[in-house]
């Protein structure tokens, strides 16, 4: 039962991070120094899609789920219907580089707005 709660948790916080690195920089608005930790954030999620790694949270929460003793089908509505949306089954080289780039234009986009954008409204 604990390692199916820590795989839960595992896969919650690799959600929780792929949303913060895609979004996060959303948050600049109202904590601008957020940007420390934001943009370490972007460059490790863009450089694991550009380098086709696995992010270690991955293999962790699959761990967990085998010492749980848990399958695919076996497992709660949080193991069964997260992983797809962190790692859809049509997930090619193309579409992890498309994603980093993605990625990138996200935030530069939220990063000139804010930094830029809104420094300039205030003056």
């Amino acid at each position: 039962m604990w390692y199916g709660i820590g795989a839960d948790v595992v896969l919650l916080l690799h959600l929780g991070f792929v949303l913060f690195v895609i979004g996060g920089g959303l948050l600049l608005v109202k904590w601008r120094r957020l940007v420390w930790g934001h943009l370490p954030a972007v460059v490790w999620g863009a450089l694991v899609e550009f380098a086709g790694w696995i992010c270690p949270l991955t293999p962790l929460e699959n761990r967990l789920r085998g010492l749980a003793g848990e399958s695919a089908a076996e497992a709660d509505f949080i193991g069964r219907y997260l992983p797809p949306l962190l790692y859809p089954p049509a997930l090619t080289r193309e579409i992890q580089i498309l994603l980093g780039m993605v990625v990138l234009l996200v935030n530069l986009a939220l990063y000139w707005w804010v930094f830029f954008r809104l420094s300039g409204e205030k003056s």
